[in-house]
């Protein structure tokens, strides 16, 4: 296991998952949201941001979190295991409240310098609580298609259910020790 991808819908634990593997398998972490969102959360153009997930996939060894369909093939076809957190949509919906509510009251910074607000985090036609609820089916539709074709078949997949059965897989996967360990 040397380059993961991990998906799923909005709020299902990508990015805490893949910093969980990447802290384990002590490679680098790829945040692929932060690879998308510029300042003022404009959105990277289509061509610069597969300029980026190319350039943060070139190594040997990543851990990566996202669903990005733009670069989905760049990242697919280079990884090795795609984890899909495929959690039921009631606790989705709750991780993302949960995740949304915190970051709006403690204006957090995410990537770019942009953060949560309670109107464009609840009252807004690009809610992430409506796409989840719109991501969430379609993923149920395109991701079992899209791991059939030629291209992908040779990735191990592992598709969660539920947090158990993702924390139980990831407490199976030996922590790489580096090479210099012990050393003094």
């Amino acid at each position: 296991m040397n380059r993961v991808i991990v998906v799923g819908t909005t709020g299902s634990g990508k990015t805490t998952l893949a910093q969980h593997l990447a802290e384990r398998m002590r490679c680098q972490f790829i945040e692929l949201d932060a690879l998308f969102w510029n300042p003022g959360w404009m959105q990277t153009p289509r061509d610069e941001f597969r300029r980026r997930v190319a350039e943060a996939i070139a190594p040997e060894r990543w851990a990566a979190g996202g669903n990005y369909s733009s670069a989905r093939d760049l990242i697919w076809a280079r990884a090795d295991v795609l984890a899909w957190l495929d959690y039921p949509l009631p606790l989705v919906m709750w991780r993302l409240f949960k995740r949304t509510t915190r970051r709006v009251i403690t204006q957090e910074e995410l990537w770019s310098g942009n953060r949560e607000s309670f109107r464009n985090a609840f009252l807004s036609r690009q809610s992430l609580f409506l796409w989840a609820l719109q991501s969430h089916p379609k993923q149920h539709r395109t991701y079992p298609a899209e791991l059939r074709k030629p291209e992908y078949t040779h990735l191990q997949v592992f598709r969660f259910h539920s947090p158990r059965e993702t924390e139980a897989w990831l407490s199976r996967i030996t922590p790489v020790i580096p090479a210099n360990a012990g050393i003094q």
